[in-house]
């Protein structure tokens, strides 16, 4: 099959010296923005003729010259009776639409970010949105949102997974991850994004060495052992032959506290809560209050768990297995930054729901001690958004010690 000859007029905008000026303008008109003229140049003598011909000038361009869109769509019309972007199309290839391209990158971007800001495991934590600024800022991984929306997807996923059950991280990696237990290794990306939202939760200094790396890890209950957790529990009477009940059920009976492993709350054997009406245990976070009410109450003390600051496996471990069995879980902690972070922590990885926390809480608790401490870095919490408002008009911290009366009381009237 033979192919027809091009039009003499063709052959004429075929021409070498021409090629500069169908470059340009196929470039010029890739970028998806209005054109009127096209500098061009340098050009050779040549191509200055070669230019001068097509637009019919009597006399030769300067070497460097601009090009109005209209008079060459005249020339190319008259000698072939096509359009600049058919021939640029023919000559160079199909065009491009960088500005259109441009926008769809910045929506799939803004798209990114948006997904990323509303995701459950943020909402439920919003002190990671200084996390997720950090992230916006750092850009896109190999200027991917793909490969970005996939990395950030990992580190989600091993977020809501914390606090990992006393596992070495390339155990914990491979059951989080779909099997890649080398997804958390030292010097991964993956790692480092992981570790960079940890340290923005704890409010601590990101770490320096494999050392700090690893405590880190150890923090998010990764490589714990099953006897170094422990949680601190008074006042828990389950029924049942296990282990786990014999051992809390007498400490409970004889008025004092126990610690419980995370060894021994895996393997609870027989353990179980009056189902009616359901059980209330509360929370706290610091052992003080633990002492007060096993002091108060002795073998009448109310059941109630102390998470001793940051809630680790032990503590998570076990509110999960209270809930199970049907218990009603509260919890409070001290008014500051950290003590807000922890409580948003403990709500989104357990049922529990506040106790004595709310804006109204902190304006009682204040009014009776206005001198606390500066309450440090504070982030929104998710069940009371005007309790950080408060906490920023009055700029005082009440650790949980100065309502330990107010919290007693409560316990005092918790049906055994």
């Amino acid at each position: 099959m033979t192919h027809a000859e091009p039009a003499p007029g063709e052959r004429t905008l075929r021409s070498p010296e021409l090629r500069p000026l169908w470059h340009t303008v196929h470039d010029r008109l890739s970028s998806g923005r209005p054109v009127t003229r096209v500098r061009l140049g340098p050009l050779d003598d040549a191509q200055r003729e070669a230019l001068a011909d097509l637009l019919g000038l009597d006399r030769l361009p300067d070497a460097r010259t601009s090009v109005a869109l209209a008079r060459l769509e005249e020339a190319v019309a008259e000698l072939c009776g096509r359009t600049v972007r058919e021939i640029v199309t023919e000559l160079v290839g199909p065009l491009d639409d960088r500005a259109g391209e441009r926008r769809r990158r910045e929506g799939e971007r803004a798209e990114l970010w948006t997904w990323l800001d509303g995701h459950a495991t943020v909402r439920a934590q919003p002190a990671l949105a200084d996390w997720t600024a950090s992230c916006r800022a750092a850009g896109l991984v190999g200027g991917s949102t793909e490969r970005t929306r996939s990395l950030l997807t990992d580190a989600l996923t091993v977020l809501a997974a914390l606090p990992a059950g006393a596992e070495p991280l390339p155990v914990f990696a491979a059951r989080v991850l779909k099997g890649e237990s080398h997804a958390l290794d030292d010097g991964t990306r993956l790692s480092a994004l992981v570790l960079r939202a940890l340290v923005t939760l704890h409010d601590t200094a990101p770490p320096q060495s494999a050392a700090d790396r690893r405590a880190l890890w150890t923090r998010a209950g990764v490589a714990d052992d099953d006897l170094s957790a422990t949680v601190l529990v008074g006042g828990l009477r389950p029924a049942g032959d296990g282990p786990l009940a014999r051992v809390a059920r007498v400490c409970a009976e004889a008025g004092q506290a126990v610690s419980l492993t995370l060894a021994q709350l895996r393997a609870p054997g027989e353990f179980s809560l009056a189902a009616d009406p359901a059980p209330v245990v509360h929370a706290v976070e610091n052992p003080s209050i633990l002492a007060l009410a096993v002091r108060r109450f002795g073998p009448d003390c109310p059941p109630l768990v102390c998470t001793s600051g940051w809630p680790n496996s032990a503590a998570i471990h076990l509110l999960r297995l209270l809930a199970d069995q049907g218990a009603v879980l509260r919890h409070h902690g001290d008014f500051d930054g950290e003590g807000i972070r922890i409580a948003a922590y403990l709500l989104d990885k357990t049922p529990a729901r506040p106790w004595r926390m709310t804006a109204a809480d902190y304006r009682a608790a204040v009014a009776r001690t206005p001198h606390g401490s500066q309450p440090g870095r504070l982030t929104e919490a998710p069940w009371d958004p005007e309790l950080i408002r408060a906490l920023t008009e009055h700029g005082a911290a009440v650790v949980e010690e100065l309502v330990a009366d107010v919290l007693l009381a409560d316990l005092a009237e918790v049906p055994l």
